[in-house]
Protein backbone atom coordinates (compact mmCIF):
# COMPACT_ATOMS: atom_id res chain seq x y z
CA UNK A 1 0.00 0.00 0.00
CA UNK A 2 1.39 3.34 -1.26
CA UNK A 3 -1.10 5.67 -0.27
CA UNK A 4 -4.97 6.36 1.33
CA UNK A 5 -7.54 8.44 0.01
CA UNK A 6 -10.00 9.48 2.90
CA UNK A 7 -13.44 10.34 2.08
CA UNK A 8 -15.02 13.13 4.73
CA UNK A 9 -18.28 14.85 5.37
CA UNK A 10 -17.63 18.55 4.18
CA UNK A 11 -20.44 19.59 5.50
CA UNK A 12 -18.93 18.40 9.31
CA UNK A 13 -16.70 21.01 10.71
CA UNK A 14 -15.58 17.76 12.62
CA UNK A 15 -15.06 16.19 9.84
CA UNK A 16 -13.96 19.10 7.83
CA UNK A 17 -11.01 19.72 10.45
CA UNK A 18 -10.36 16.06 11.00
CA UNK A 19 -9.78 15.41 7.23
CA UNK A 20 -7.17 18.77 7.31
CA UNK A 21 -5.25 17.74 10.69
CA UNK A 22 -4.60 13.99 9.06
CA UNK A 23 -3.26 15.84 5.61
CA UNK A 24 -1.24 17.78 7.85
CA UNK A 25 0.72 15.03 9.89
CA UNK A 26 3.56 13.17 9.50
CA UNK A 27 2.88 10.16 7.22
CA UNK A 28 3.97 6.47 7.20
CA UNK A 29 2.19 6.01 4.13
CA UNK A 30 0.73 9.01 1.94
CA UNK A 31 -3.19 10.21 2.94
CA UNK A 32 -5.18 12.25 0.51
CA UNK A 33 -8.80 13.78 2.22
CA UNK A 34 -11.09 14.54 -0.24
CA UNK A 35 -14.97 15.70 0.48
CA UNK A 36 -17.13 12.16 0.16
CA UNK A 37 -19.37 12.49 -2.86
CA UNK A 38 -17.42 15.58 -4.25
CA UNK A 39 -17.55 15.91 -8.23
CA UNK A 40 -13.50 15.00 -6.98
CA UNK A 41 -14.56 11.72 -5.10
CA UNK A 42 -16.73 10.40 -7.89
CA UNK A 43 -13.84 11.36 -10.19
CA UNK A 44 -10.65 9.70 -8.65
CA UNK A 45 -12.96 6.56 -7.45
CA UNK A 46 -15.77 6.07 -9.84
CA UNK A 47 -16.51 2.73 -8.87
CA UNK A 48 -16.99 3.40 -5.06
CA UNK A 49 -20.46 3.73 -4.13
CA UNK A 50 -20.49 7.15 -3.53
CA UNK A 51 -23.83 6.87 -1.39
CA UNK A 52 -22.44 4.95 0.98
CA UNK A 53 -19.34 7.12 1.71
CA UNK A 54 -21.65 9.68 2.63
CA UNK A 55 -23.03 8.13 5.71
CA UNK A 56 -19.84 6.94 7.00
CA UNK A 57 -16.14 7.44 6.85
CA UNK A 58 -14.66 5.58 3.88
CA UNK A 59 -10.66 5.13 3.49
CA UNK A 60 -9.80 4.01 -0.05
CA UNK A 61 -5.79 2.06 -0.45
CA UNK A 62 -4.46 2.92 -3.96
CA UNK A 63 -4.65 -1.51 -3.80
CA UNK A 64 -8.63 -1.69 -3.36
CA UNK A 65 -8.81 -1.92 -0.11
CA UNK A 66 -11.66 -0.43 1.75
CA UNK A 67 -12.23 0.20 5.13
CA UNK A 68 -15.42 2.03 7.01
CA UNK A 69 -16.71 3.34 10.35
CA UNK A 70 -14.30 2.38 12.89
CA UNK A 71 -11.88 0.26 10.63
CA UNK A 72 -11.67 3.44 8.71
CA UNK A 73 -10.60 5.65 11.89
CA UNK A 74 -8.51 3.36 12.60
CA UNK A 75 -6.66 2.99 9.17
CA UNK A 76 -6.12 6.80 9.38
CA UNK A 77 -4.14 6.80 12.60
CA UNK A 78 -2.05 3.95 11.24
CA UNK A 79 -1.01 6.11 8.41
CA UNK A 80 0.57 8.31 10.56
CA UNK A 81 3.75 8.53 12.17
CA UNK A 82 3.08 9.91 15.81
CA UNK A 83 -0.48 7.41 15.73
CA UNK A 84 0.52 4.34 14.11
CA UNK A 85 1.63 2.21 17.87
CA UNK A 86 -1.73 3.53 18.91
CA UNK A 87 -3.98 2.47 15.71
CA UNK A 88 -1.98 -1.05 15.87
CA UNK A 89 -3.66 -1.19 19.40
CA UNK A 90 -6.85 -0.13 18.69
CA UNK A 91 -7.12 -3.16 15.38
CA UNK A 92 -6.55 -5.53 18.76
CA UNK A 93 -9.50 -7.45 19.98
CA UNK A 94 -9.33 -5.67 23.31
CA UNK A 95 -8.86 -2.06 21.29
CA UNK A 96 -11.46 -2.50 18.26
CA UNK A 97 -14.15 -1.96 20.80
CA UNK A 98 -12.98 1.06 21.65
CA UNK A 99 -12.06 2.16 18.83
CA UNK A 100 -15.98 1.14 17.67
CA UNK A 101 -17.06 3.50 20.77
CA UNK A 102 -14.98 6.35 19.29
CA UNK A 103 -16.51 5.95 15.87
CA UNK A 104 -19.97 5.71 17.26
CA UNK A 105 -19.06 9.06 19.41
CA UNK A 106 -18.11 10.93 16.12
CA UNK A 107 -21.56 9.70 14.69
CA UNK A 108 -23.55 10.93 16.64
CA UNK A 109 -21.29 14.39 16.90
CA UNK A 110 -21.80 14.33 13.17
CA UNK A 111 -25.17 13.37 12.62
CA UNK A 112 -26.12 16.79 14.28
CA UNK A 113 -23.45 19.05 13.15
CA UNK A 114 -23.54 18.20 9.42
CA UNK A 115 -25.08 20.02 6.56
CA UNK A 116 -24.44 17.29 3.97
CA UNK A 117 -27.87 15.72 2.82
CA UNK A 118 -26.94 11.86 3.69
CA UNK A 119 -28.91 9.46 1.43
CA UNK A 120 -30.41 6.77 3.01
CA UNK A 121 -29.10 3.24 2.95
CA UNK A 122 -31.23 0.68 0.37
CA UNK A 123 -30.80 -2.39 -0.60
CA UNK A 124 -28.73 -5.43 1.80
CA UNK A 125 -27.56 -2.01 3.74
CA UNK A 126 -31.01 -1.09 4.98
CA UNK A 127 -31.20 -4.50 6.43
CA UNK A 128 -28.15 -4.18 8.64
CA UNK A 129 -27.39 -1.82 11.06
CA UNK A 130 -24.10 -0.69 9.62
CA UNK A 131 -22.21 -1.40 12.41
CA UNK A 132 -20.13 -4.61 11.41
CA UNK A 133 -16.54 -4.35 11.17
CA UNK A 134 -14.55 -6.64 9.83
CA UNK A 135 -12.16 -8.81 12.44
CA UNK A 136 -8.72 -6.22 12.75
CA UNK A 137 -5.56 -6.89 12.99
CA UNK A 138 -4.32 -3.66 11.87
CA UNK A 139 -4.38 -2.41 8.10
CA UNK A 140 -1.64 -4.10 6.79
CA UNK A 141 -3.34 -7.03 7.35
CA UNK A 142 -5.96 -6.48 4.96
CA UNK A 143 -4.01 -3.97 2.56
CA UNK A 144 -3.18 -7.25 0.04
CA UNK A 145 -6.72 -6.62 -1.83
CA UNK A 146 -10.16 -5.70 -0.98
CA UNK A 147 -12.12 -9.03 -0.43
CA UNK A 148 -14.32 -10.09 2.80
CA UNK A 149 -16.14 -6.79 2.46
CA UNK A 150 -13.88 -3.91 3.51
CA UNK A 151 -16.60 -3.41 6.00
CA UNK A 152 -19.60 -2.45 3.73
CA UNK A 153 -22.53 -3.98 5.38
CA UNK A 154 -23.45 -5.03 2.24
CA UNK A 155 -20.17 -7.03 1.70
CA UNK A 156 -19.60 -4.97 -1.11
CA UNK A 157 -15.10 -4.68 -1.85
CA UNK A 158 -15.68 -1.27 -2.48
CA UNK A 159 -15.34 -1.35 -5.99
CA UNK A 160 -19.07 -2.97 -6.62
CA UNK A 161 -21.56 -1.04 -8.69
CA UNK A 162 -23.93 0.96 -6.82
CA UNK A 163 -27.62 -1.11 -6.87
Amino acid sequence: MNKLVVLYDAGCPICSRFGSWLVEQPHLVPVTAVPAGSAAARELLPHLDHAATLRDITVVADTGAVWTGASAWVTCLWATVEHRDLALRLSTPLGLPVARAMAYAAAGLRASLTTTHVPEARGPEARSSGATVPEARGPEARSSGATGGGGYADDCDGLCAPV
